[in-house]
């Protein structure tokens, strides 16, 4: 992870701390609308180094007797077939992939909400097939002019007509496959139920960035404004918080444009608001566990080149990304960095023009820079992999590691066999051949061992890498980008 910036242990204890208080400020009950990723967040930990990205489960899991999990999804997103992008599923079967892993952490899933539901047949579909594995299923309606039209909203004609969902905990979790599945609503909905059944709850928004009490142009929210690019999401001094405290706070576009709105729901359903502005509504404290400055924006910095070469790549494949790389390399001035600024960019496409062969570079996490080149026996990827071992194990760069008795048959295989044209070593098969040696070779297995310090390296590819290949740097844990270019004219061998 290199220097570390931000205290999770501390982050876990105040923010379990804080949530049970908003709990019992309404009452004992409270739904929280949990933006971003549960778990596998690596966004955050890349750019506070040393958040966990499994710190918002394990703070959950210090309020697991009090809370129930809710998860909303959109009939429409189920019609059309939405896929998450990080992970290249559906939204309907991330559902059931959320659903196994709260159970598997012992977290209670009270069931699924189907948002804007309009009976659509996929929706039927889904549906019937999570009441036949036994989960319980709620509907929630599309309302004309929301949410503009609030008489109409917060009537029984409005959130009156969606189903009730029956949660038995204090802390009522409303997550969700992605955004615009409606997790506002749902809490809203069930805020307008629970007060016509005489029950007291509250809401509040559990969102990790931007950072509240972190300045507007703070490298940690630039980076959150360039991760949420797509999404046009555009941080802004909160007006609301601003007028009623007198104090400076960050919130984004969205929240402070629906606020008036919620604002009016609020009284609507209490006869009063609870809050005051967007910033009251939120709940996050990662802002009050950054210990050093300095390392949280160098990582944060990075992380913003790593997503300005992330869209290069998108536009080279024709995506039209026009607007979101507009938007990163004018982050970027503000920030005064270059892609020069990331260490392993400007060190595999020096090598790389000195070789004229493609290249990757690792940053490990003490700084050093390995590099790697493209060979017959291997793939510069694979290259750099058994050079950064040999380095953190201490190991001469001249000592052969993988025999030729071992290599020799996985080429075989390749080519006679599987009739691949590629029969160099990609970093899979790399670490499976490391591993056949470890059993003869003492320094085979040495390096090794020393796989597990490869985790939150940095590096970078001067040629587009396989599928395969970013799986694995993604399994080791290293953050990897790469040149929007091929490692071969090929159409379709590539």
């Amino acid at each position: 992870m290199g220097k570390l910036g931000f205290d999770n242990d501390k982050y876990l204890r105040m923010q379990s701390e804080h949530i049970k208080e908003r709990i019992s400020k309404f009452g004992g009950k409270l739904y929280l609308e949990f933006g971003g990723k549960i778990f596998d967040d690596y966004h955050a930990s890349r750019v506070l180094p040393g958040f966990k990205p499994d710190s918002k489960m394990n703070m959950l899991l210090q309020l697991k007797d009090d809370a129930e999990i809710i998860i909303a999804i959109c009939a429409k997103d189920i019609e059309k077939n939405k896929i998450r992008s990080d992970i290249g599923i559906t939204y309907d079967l991330d559902v059931l992939r959320l659903i196994d892993i709260f159970n598997s952490f012992g977290l209670f899933v009270g069931g699924v909400v189907l948002t804007q539901y309009a009976s659509q047949p996929a929706a039927i579909v889904f549906e019937q097939k999570l009441k036949s594995l036994g989960i319980k299923v709620y509907r929630h309606y599309p309302i004309d002019n929301y949410p503009t039209d609030i008489p109409l909203i917060v009537s029984e004609n409005g959130y009156g007509k969606n189903d009730y969902i029956e949660t038995t905990h204090s802390l009522v979790v409303i997550t969700a496959p992605g955004p615009g599945s409606g997790k506002m609503a749902v809490c809203l909905s069930q805020l307008y139920h629970e007060h016509q059944r005489g029950i007291k709850a509250g809401y509040a928004k559990f969102e990790t960035f931007p950072i509240w009490n972190l300045p507007l142009k703070h490298p940690v929210n630039l980076a959150y404004e360039a991760a949420t690019a797509d999404l046009k999401d555009v941080n802004m001094i909160d007006p609301f918080h601003l007028e009623a405290y007198g104090k400076t706070t960050v919130n984004y576009n969205r929240d402070v444009e629906i606020f008036p709105v919620l604002n009016t729901i609020f009284e609507r359903i209490y006869g009063q608001s609870p809050y005051k502005s967007p910033t009251d509504m939120g709940v996050n404290m990662a802002g009050n566990c950054i210990f050093d400055n300095e390392a949280v924006c160098h990582a944060s910095k990075m992380e913003i080149i790593r997503r300005y070469c992330n869209y290069l790549v998108m536009q080279k494949n024709n995506k039209n990304v026009s607007d979101e790389l507009y938007k990163i390399d004018l982050i970027m001035k503000q920030l005064d960095i270059t892609t020069d600024d990331r260490a392993v960019i400007s060190a595999s496409l020096e090598l790389s023009k000195k070789t004229d062969s493609p290249v990757t570079a690792i940053e490990l996490n003490d700084g050093r820079i390995i590099t790697g080149k493209t060979s017959e026996l291997l793939s510069a990827s694979s290259a750099v992999l058994l050079n950064a071992l040999k380095a953190l194990a201490n190991i001469s760069d001249d000592t052969l590691l993988i025999t030729p008795t071992v290599i020799e048959p996985i080429k075989k295989l390749k080519s006679a066999s599987l009739h691949e044209r590629d029969t160099s070593l990609h970093p899979d098969e790399i670490l499976i051949a490391l591993s056949i040696c470890a059993t003869m070779n003492p320094l085979a297995q040495k390096a090794l061992e020393a796989i597990k310090y490869l985790r939150g390296s940095d590096a970078h590819s001067t040629v587009v890498l396989s599928d395969a290949d970013k799986e694995v740097f993604r399994k080791l844990g290293i953050t990897v980008t790469y040149e929007p270019y091929k490692n071969n004219d090929n159409l379709y061998y590539n």
